[in-house]
């Protein structure tokens, strides 16, 4: 039997899986670590942190396992996407990694226009100068604490950092450096026209991989101290919504993914790149070699229900203790109990403003059509189907790029809710299912490194033999038409309050 190892290098911690090549746990261990916000709106950790965490897990799953070291076949490493990671000639990590969630940067998103243009950005990058991006973060660091600018020899992403541990190689893949800004997506390698116009070296960037390709093998004093065999490969892997696409089966044309945490994704895959002009949506390269997706954000999904729980549901949650369930149970099935379009009332979920469609920060909140009819319940309801409604919006996006989604899997807290996979089903016009492993980015890397240890021939073919389906919601024909008329009236209003959302935000 082969095995392989996952890691999964997340913000909150690191988390290490081992699996067998049918894709079965047999051992798994996470290791917490700190964030660090020296200043609002700043967000740094220290890549040491990453590192230990990683050594830690990889040494307790192969402990607890009892796997013979030998039939370990290969490593997979998944990251939080964006990081920025600064070595020096000696391989000195230069200074704390400024993290995706970090914003610091809007002199230098505005320098990247301004040098390049918007236009050109997206045509090359497939993306709008972001500031969470890497490219931006590259630029403060020059900027604001050139003294290690200068001594900085290599740039790596979180994940790549790992790899460097292992194997002592400076690489990346394609999907994870397709959020940098600095990569010619649609030609998978780094763009020297952009690298050129933002004075970044692009000798100190590592060589580009597909995600399941070799990119070295485990060092002898690494291999010692995992308790693995010198030589072990390590493969490409990817950023982590690349990697739980591959973990939940999203590896070729029609497939996507919902994923509703505190944000809310729409990811689907496309074996032609599309890139939106208008840069409503990111477009990055797959880690299915020669294949794209693309990612649509909606900012305030779970967040609008956890907001609405700890602000209006203390009876559920206190209901849910007693009968030992979770409160979200019970929301879901006071939800229930309100036909389709909460008796017309309508909830627009932005929250923290929004990204897909509208790239409004200024956007806000809003229940519209309250009367005094209403009670919680309808509240509750129509807040689910704002977040729908809100994720419809990402899917309709991709159908103007002509990319086909008919087969859509849920995941992420909201995922397990049947009332809200019922509801995107009806919105979104096809079945929506839930894999059976809840393993996510560590098993997509995992299959990763199956594939490039030869196991399997193919990175479809690996998810064909183990990726397997729990769950199918199919529309409910009698609601769709019913979500329709909701959903476009739905549209109608944050164009009626553009200008007003930036006239409050100027108040």
């Amino acid at each position: 039997m082969a095995y392989v190892i996952g890691v999964d290098c997340g913000t909150s911690g690191t988390k290490t899986v081992l699996f067998d090549e049918s894709g079965s746990v047999i051992a798994s261990k996470t290791i917490e670590y700190p964030m660090y916000q020296p200043k609002n709106g700043y967000a740094e950790q220290e890549p040491a942190d990453w590192a230990d965490a990683m050594i830690g897990t990889i040494k307790a799953v192969m402990s607890a396992s009892g796997v013979d070291r030998r039939d370990v076949k290969g490593i997979g490493i998944s990251g939080q996407m964006h990081g920025l990671v600064m070595l020096d000639a000696e391989n000195r990590v230069l200074r704390r990694s400024i993290i995706w969630c970090d914003q610091r940067t809007a002199a230098e998103v505005a320098e990247m226009n301004e040098k390049l243009g918007e236009k050109k950005l997206i045509e090359i990058t497939a993306n709008p100068a972001l500031t969470g991006w890497t490219a931006a973060k590259i630029l403060w660091v020059k900027n604001n604490e050139p003294e290690i600018y200068e001594k900085c020899r290599h740039i790596l992403l979180p994940k790549d950092y790992l790899r460097f541990i292992l194997t002592g190689e400076y690489a990346t893949e394609v999907s994870d450096a397709s959020g940098m800004q600095l990569l010619d997506v649609a030609n998978r390698c780094w763009s020297e026209e952009v690298c050129n116009a933002l004075g970044i070296d692009m000798s100190m960037l590592g060589r580009v991989y597909e995600s399941c390709e070799v990119t070295g093998g485990l060092t002898k004093k690494m291999a010692d101290e995992l308790g693995l065999c010198e030589g072990t490969i390590v493969v490409g892997g990817a950023g982590d919504n690349a990697a739980a696409a591959i973990g939940t089966g999203v590896c070729e044309d029609g497939k996507a993914f919902t994923t509703i945490g505190t944000s809310g994704v729409v990811f689907a895959h496309t074996s032609n790149i599309s890139i939106d002009p208008k840069g409503r949506v990111h477009t990055c390269c797959a880690a299915v070699p020669g294949a794209w997706h693309v990612m649509g954000v909606t900012q305030g999904a779970g967040l609008s229900l956890k907001w609405f729980r700890d602000n209006f549901c203390n009876a559920e949650k206190e209901t849910a203790g007693y009968m030992g369930v979770d409160e979200y149970y019970l929301m879901d099935k006071e939800a229930m109990t309100v036909p389709v379009g909460a008796n017309r009332l309508l909830y627009l979920p932005y929250l923290m403003g929004e990204r897909t469609p509208h790239l409004d920060p200024d956007a806000r909140g809003v229940f519209f059509g309250l009367s005094a009819m209403h009670t919680k319940k309808d509240m509750l309801r129509a807040v689910l189907e704002g977040v729908s409604y809100s994720l419809r919006d990402c899917v309709e996006v991709f159908r103007e790029m002509n990319i086909n989604v008919s087969d859509m899997m849920a995941c992420g807290g909201g995922g397990t809710s049947p009332l809200w996979r019922s509801m995107l089903a009806d919105l979104y016009g096809c079945p929506v299912k839930t894999a059976a492993s809840k393993e996510g980015p560590a098993l997509g890397v995992a299959l990763l490194a199956l594939t490039g240890a030869g196991v399997y021939s193919s990175v479809p073919e690996a998810c064909h033999a183990v990726v397997k389906t729990d769950k199918i919601q199919q529309p409910v024909a009698e609601n769709v038409p019913e979500y329709e008329k909701y959903y476009q009236l739905y549209r109608e209003i944050y164009p009626a309050l553009k200008d007003k959302f930036a006239a409050l935000a100027k108040l």
